[in-house]
């Protein structure tokens, strides 16, 4: 199955570390980061999952909900839980789902079979509150993620679904904005109180709304 942008991801019952949930009901009124990682008990994996649990605050701040899953039996993420918090200094503060079937990692297109047959790749799925799928990022096992970049997009996207803005190249937070192109010039003004610069007609910037 592949899922889209825009796509409701699809919901599921499945169990975690943490019990056993209801996926969309996990994230209520939230915002989501539904990731993979290939396997227990593997060194990247253990270096991604203490980093989760480290930026537990900064997802808090922006509303997010983080939710991991392997191929791997419960007993499996238990185990490895205590290595994490060992090695990583953390505890891990996420639910971690148990999916032995494959059921959910094939409802998420998470195993590519040119790359491996039975592992999940290291997929990312942020997630609306709208449960609508809002960004996709697929990095082969040998790669860890970068999670200073999921929280950057995580920025973008909130920022962008409540101002009439897009944000350009390497842009993080606090950075100025791109006025869409759908606000026509003589509006900008109104509409851009802090200000505006005009580069080219269709290059138009401002300082981030909500600072």
């Amino acid at each position: 199955m592949e899922l889209k942008l825009g796509d409701i991801a699809p919901n599921f019952k499945a169990q975690t570390t943490i019990g056993e949930i209801d996926f969309h009901d996990y994230l209520g009124n939230s915002w989501g980061v539904f990731y993979s990682h290939p396997a227990d008990y593997t060194p990247v994996c253990t270096t991604e999952l203490g980093r989760t649990a480290q930026l537990k605050a900064e997802f808090d701040k922006r509303n997010v909900k983080v939710i991991a899953i392997s191929v791997d039996p419960l007993e499996s993420h238990l185990g490895w839980i205590k290595d994490i918090n060992e090695t990583q200094n953390t505890e891990v503060n996420f639910p971690i789902i148990a999916d032995p079937t494959k059921e959910v990692a094939n409802l998420y297109g998470m195993i590519h079979p040119n790359a491996s047959d039975t592992l999940t790749v290291r997929s990312v799925f942020v997630i609306g509150p709208d449960k609508k799928i809002k960004l996709t990022l697929t990095y082969p096992a040998s790669t860890g993620r970068n999670f200073q970049e999921i929280l950057r997009v995580i920025d973008s996207l909130q920022l962008t679904a409540n101002h009439s803005v897009a944000t350009p190249v390497d842009w993080k937070d606090g950075d100025e904005c791109i006025i869409v192109n759908s606000i026509p010039t003589e509006d900008v003004p109104a509409r851009f109180p802090k200000g505006h610069r005009i580069v080219k007609p269709y290059l138009r910037y401002t300082p981030q709304p909500n600072k």
